[in-house]
């Protein structure tokens, strides 16, 4: 059995049109046998199955997890964490927001720092003026709220040592997961590493969230439901 040094997991809910560029993207980037791309059909209901079986005999990198039924985003990260073989762990999107070889950029600055506990995060740039006003504000609530320094906690990708997810205790299975992560990895001392990443339009698809300020709201609210119900749970 080869040694995997990183495993990032791609959760992917209906992104049969996505699929195909990201395992294409990560085909130009990967230069080496010791990165596995983990993609995982978290309960689709459209063609991502198929297109997942076709495409993935091609890709010797790439492998699938499949989730029956969508229990929410972060479930199915777990789920892909789980089945994870590398030293270091993480995350991206599959809506090719995030390009790929960002993540062979995390690599790189994990290689270069040398350091057991690590984490490594993508630091948005390219974005709407609105959507950082957005992002700012959320991020001073949520370091009001866990007592930690957090902003821009939903980029990507996330990439850490594994030894943090072995060190976790009830995880939650939606949102909230980044949130999570993070201030974990805050609090039990990592070294955080933030690096820019550009955030370009979707490809394809819609955003199951982000579809305007009534949304945004939306989503204001429940990440807000999601960060006082991890507090509780992490007292």
């Amino acid at each position: 059995m080869k040694h995997v040094k990183l495993s990032i997991v791609i959760p992917c809910y209906n992104e049969e049109k996505n699929i195909p560029l990201i395992l294409n993207r990560f085909s130009e980037v990967i230069k080496r046998d010791d990165i596995e791309v983990i993609l995982v059909n978290n309960g689709s209901t459209d063609n991502s199955e198929s297109v997942l079986n076709e495409l993935l005999p091609k890709y010797t990198f790439a492998k699938t997890v499949k989730v029956d039924v969508n229990q929410g985003y972060g479930y199915g990260i777990l789920q892909g964490l789980n089945s994870a073989k590398g030293d270091y762990i993480g995350w991206t999107h599959a809506d090719m927001q995030t390009d790929p070889n960002d993540v062979i950029k995390a690599l790189d600055i994990i290689e270069k720092e040398n350091c057991e506990k690590i984490y490594v995060k993508g630091n948005r740039k390219g974005r709407s003026l609105f959507d950082e006003f957005f992002t700012f504000g959320m991020g001073c609530f949520e370091t009001l709220l866990m007592g930690q320094f957090l902003w821009d906690i939903n980029a990507q990708p996330n990439i850490f040592s594994r030894e943090l997810f072995d060190n976790w205790k009830n995880p939650p299975c939606d949102f909230a997961l980044d949130l999570f992560a993070f201030y974990e990895a805050k609090k039990q001392g990592y070294k955080i590493i933030r690096f820019p990443v550009i955030f370009p339009e979707r490809i394809h698809g819609t955003s199951h969230w982000n579809t305007g300020l009534a949304a945004k709201w939306k989503f204001i609210k429940r990440t807000m439901e999601f960060s006082f119900k991890l507090k509780k749970g992490l007292k």
